[in-house]
């Protein structure tokens, strides 16, 4: 099988490539930025480019995208361009050249302004049901390129799967007010609870799903770490979150006071991923329990292939408030 994988050069891209190399599919990788796993270096906003990358591909791993880290530094044209005329591209050519599955790396980031409750609710449960109400351009497009992908499984029978991705980035936090309470690796330990997933698992979701499109027609799922909570817990998370963790995982106690951790008050929301485990058979192996437990032997708890990647960052140039200015 000729895969395609576009965004070759970033995180996902360099992950998914590093992954399918070694097999026996033959692979391609395109980006706008040369590096050790890109093959083509063009835009997926030329029409001729990816006309000409698509050539005998039977699979398209679309990655490729601006980023909420852009929003700031790029313009809404930029983001149109690149996450709405760049799908549209790749998603004509490949039904033009009958490929048999297309998967679109997507975000959480579509949920936007539903992802916080008002004062004094439930942190808020997200399924693939939960209606985006995004906040900025980069949501906007891809919630449309999301509906780009529906369009063309209902108009011309193109087989796609929409993956809605947590955070899987390795960048310190935006926000400086958790950073300066909470160690970088605390953070990232935490939103295992309930928004991060690690890349290894991001990837095995992707090439499942690359399998299971011609099945499914079309589908859209969240993907993230499996939750140890369930849904009535919603209420508890939001007045106090480490109580909740305390009785669910209840030997996080020990690992996060060997290195001095500790745990959001709060939670406000809780990703679940149900739908992907049950539709594409996928079985995250990075949860918070599995963390934990590493933990007890390691202070570095990311996948070989995580800890391989490392960290790009977005941006060229160093800002002095935080890994990217905040719109």
């Amino acid at each position: 099988m000729k895969i395609l994988v576009t965004g070759s050069s970033g995180h996902l891209g360099e992950a998914l490539m590093r992954t399918l190399r070694p097999s026996a599919h033959q692979v391609v990788g395109i980006d706008i930025v040369a590096s050790p796993f890109t093959d083509r270096v063009g835009s997926i906003a030329d029409r001729a480019f990816v006309r000409d990358c698509m050539r005998g591909v039977s699979g398209v791993l679309h990655a490729a995208t601006l980023h909420k880290p852009h929003v700031v530094t790029h313009s809404r044209q930029d983001f149109v361009d690149t996450n709405i005329t760049g799908t549209l591209n790749l998603l004509e050519e490949a039904a033009a050249a009958h490929v048999e599955s297309f998967v679109f790396t997507s975000t959480t980031s579509v949920y936007g302004h539903a992802l916080t409750p008002p004062p004094g609710e439930a942190a808020v449960w997200v399924t693939e049901d939960t209606v985006p109400i995004p906040k900025n351009i980069y949501g906007v497009t891809k919630l449309a390129a999301e509906n780009l992908c529906e369009l063309f499984r209902r108009k011309l029978d193109l087989p796609v799967v929409v993956l809605r991705t947590s955070r899987f980035f390795p960048e310190i936090d935006d926000n400086p007010a958790i950073r300066e309470v909470y160690a970088d690796a605390n953070i990232k330990a935490n939103e295992f609870l309930y928004r991060r997933a690690d890349i290894e698992d991001i990837v095995d979701a992707h090439l499942l799903a690359l399998d299971r499109a011609p099945a499914l027609g079309f589908g859209r799922y969240i993907i993230s770490a499996t939750p140890p909570f369930e849904r009535a817990d919603a209420m508890a998370l939001r007045r106090d979150a480490p109580a909740v963790v305390a009785a669910r995982v209840p030997q996080y106690h020990a690992a996060y006071a060997r290195l001095g951790w500790s745990m959001f008050p709060t939670i406000e929301r809780v990703y679940d991923n149900a739908l992907a485990r049950r539709d594409l058979g996928w079985k995250p192996r990075h949860a918070f329990e599995a963390l934990v437990e590493r933990l007890q032997h390691t202070d570095d708890f990311r996948s070989a292939l995580a800890r391989a990647i490392g960290s790009k960052g977005y941006h060229d140039e160093v800002f002095e408030d935080g890994p990217f200015p905040v719109d």
